[in-house]
């Protein structure tokens, strides 16, 4: 098992080759995917299916003699492991969060109202959902290829069935649905040996990420029962959601008297222009070439850069979601997570204002080693509630569930701006919380016993 460090004699060393692909490598650039949920029927038909998927399954970080990315990765809800006849020990063994899911906790993380477990799509939240594959590319040729040998898998194996997929793509101009870059920022990771997008990011310990490892707080994030099962295993909270871009551009209307004013209170509410530039960098205007520099896009901190946030608010969306070392109540490193979001639907044409009716959004993945404090901690403290930045009850201005009634502060000089009766931007069509173990935890799986 080939390991590796992070160059200190004292840190962990972690067995990279036994991590799934899609837990720790960077999505690609640009991207075509698929995810896909199965049911199973018989256990011994999943469990059939899983010795089909270990071929195409793959550990360890991108090879760059290959050229173009690409990984299938193989997960599962508490339910799954159920279906499959993982011994009740090992199930009882697992977090709360994960043993009651994403549908059960939706009104702590903010699914409420329109977002509600009441209106997800289907099977979302119904315990239906037993196995999660992911497929991720840098192109469709390449997808194609790797989805192969796993439809041919779960084709060929009676008793497990497709019972919902989604199909995601990077859009022509690159950019989400609400018109700004996405994927830039990713953690650095002790003992991985794949550097951060932040180059002065002072490395996050990987028990935050993987499970086997020590994390920030010194010992060993709880892990399921036996070891081989638990070990180099991650959590993941899978959601796909709905973006109302008609609904942000008329808000951005209505609160601006120019184009440029639209632009600049668009990046105030993210974070960063539309190019991916950051405000902390380029607090005035777009920066394309700033952005397209991957050593000086994410080349910052707050405390040190924008502690007042007259550049990046307080409040924006990056900034909560990552607040890195900026003067907050509470740790940020103790809720770092690994982000990957894809784009699903078509483009809202440019100066269209009122909703088409299409379904358009993204699918969310959020990857770390403790559900309770990275994932539904962000969403309950940092996204639906602003007490940690000194604004109690305020949201997220673009993730937000605002039904109308939300604010968002802009710190400016001399009085700050604060707007109010925000909509909702993004609606919750359903989540799943999903366990991606190792290669190891695999092939255990495949070869349960009745």
């Amino acid at each position: 098992m080939n390991t590796v460090d992070s160059g200190n004699a004292a840190s962990v060393r972690v067995e990279i080759d036994d991590v799934q692909s899609g837990a720790l490598r960077p999505r690609p650039v640009p991207y075509a995917g698929k995810f896909l949920f199965l049911h199973v029927d018989d256990r011994r038909a999943g469990r059939a299916l899983l010795r089909r998927l270990l071929p195409v399954t793959s550990g360890g970080l991108p090879d760059a003699d290959r050229g173009r990315d690409a990984w299938v990765a193989v997960a599962f809800t508490h339910q799954g492991l159920r279906a499959l006849g993982v011994p009740q020990e090992s199930l009882d063994s697992f977090p709360q969060a994960f043993r009651e899911g994403m549908a059960a906790r939706a009104e702590l993380i903010g699914d409420v109202g329109e977002s509600a477990p009441a209106h997800w799509e289907a099977p979302f939240g119904t315990g239906e959902v037993h196995i999660a594959l992911s497929a991720l590319s840098s192109d469709v040729a390449r997808l194609d290829e790797e989805l192969e040998g796993a439809r041919a898998a779960y084709e060929d194996t009676p008793g497990v069935r497709v019972i919902w997929q989604q199909e995601v793509r990077q859009l022509p101009t690159g950019r989400t649905t609400f018109g700004f870059r996405d994927g830039i920022s990713h953690p650095n990771i002790e003992g991985v040996g794949l550097p951060g997008s932040n180059p002065r990011e002072a490395p996050v310990k990987a028990g935050e990420f993987i499970l086997g490892y020590p994390d920030e707080t010194g010992g060993l994030p709880p892990m399921p029962v036996p070891e081989v099962l638990g070990r180099n295993g991650t959590y993941v909270a899978v959601r796909k959601i709905h973006t109302s871009v008609a609904a942000w551009r008329r808000f951005l209307r209505a609160n601006s008297s120019s184009a440029e004013e639209e632009a600049l209170l668009a990046a105030k509410m993210v974070g960063r222009w539309p190019s991916g530039a950051p405000l902390t960098l380029s607090p005035e205007h777009d920066d394309p070439e700033l952005a397209a520099d991957p050593h000086r896009v994410n080349d910052f901190l707050y405390r040190e850069d924008d502690d007042r946030g007259l550049r990046c608010p307080a409040g924006a969306h990056i900034r909560r979601a990552n607040p890195r070392d900026a003067t907050i109540i509470g740790d940020a490193r103790m809720h770092r997570l690994i982000r990957r979001g894809t784009t699903y639907g078509p483009p809202l044409p440019e100066g269209v204002l009122d909703d088409d009716g299409a379904d358009r959004g993204l699918v969310g993945v959020f990857i770390g080693a403790h559900l309770e404090r990275q994932f539904e901690f962000i969403k309950a403290e940092w996204v639906n509630d602003g007490n940690f930045i000194g604004y109690p009850g305020e949201k997220d201005p673009v993730a937000g569930h605002h039904g109308g009634t939300g604010s968002v502060t802009i710190p400016e000089k001399p009085v700050r701006r604060r707007l109010r009766n925000l909509p909702s931007f993004v609606v919750t069509r359903g989540g799943e919380y999903c366990f991606l173990p190792g290669l190891r935890a695999l092939r255990w799986l495949a070869e349960l016993e009745d």
